[in-house]
């Protein structure tokens, strides 16, 4: 495991938040509607997508917060928002890179970095890419435990 990781697994998931990049989304599909808070899936959603799994394990363990967001503006002001300790951040290479930048940059006006653990896009593209879901599943559960009887998403 990472320093990065391990510090990540030291922060209660109720101060976590997710971020997905919402071209993960199957375009042709996804039932979600977009908002100003991004793509919000519907509760009834039955998409077998790497989004609403990820969501569904996040939201599970407790976390602070989901965002799946068209950009990293959009992400930035979530982060700004909730000001978690720590961040599961899946997107492409340069939308990671920004976003990291623009987190640092958040911290330094106020609080002090939170954990930032990345988990780049494996097909990019901005609609249908893909992720290696099953090390985006184990980071976001980094640390956690899920509640008894509960399984994965």
């Amino acid at each position: 495991m990472s320093a990065i990781e391990e510090q990540l697994a030291r922060v209660d998931p109720s101060q976590r938040v997710l971020l997905l990049s919402h071209c993960l989304r199957p375009s042709q599909t996804c039932p979600g509607k977009y908002s100003k808070q991004g793509l919000e899936c519907p509760p009834d959603c039955n998409e077998d997508c790497s989004n609403g799994r990820l969501r569904r394990l996040a939201v599970k363990l407790g976390y602070k917060g989901v965002c799946i967001a068209p950009g990293g503006r959009l992400a930035l002001k979530f982060v700004k928002e909730n000001s978690p300790q720590g961040i599961v951040a899946i997107a492409c290479h340069k939308e990671l890179e920004e976003g990291i930048q623009g987190v640092k940059e958040l911290a330094a006006e106020a609080a002090p970095n939170p954990a930032i653990v990345v988990v780049p896009l494996t097909k990019d593209g901005c609609v249908d890419t893909e992720v290696n879901e099953e090390l985006a599943l184990e980071m976001v559960a980094l640390g956690c435990t899920l509640p008894s009887g509960e399984g994965r998403a």
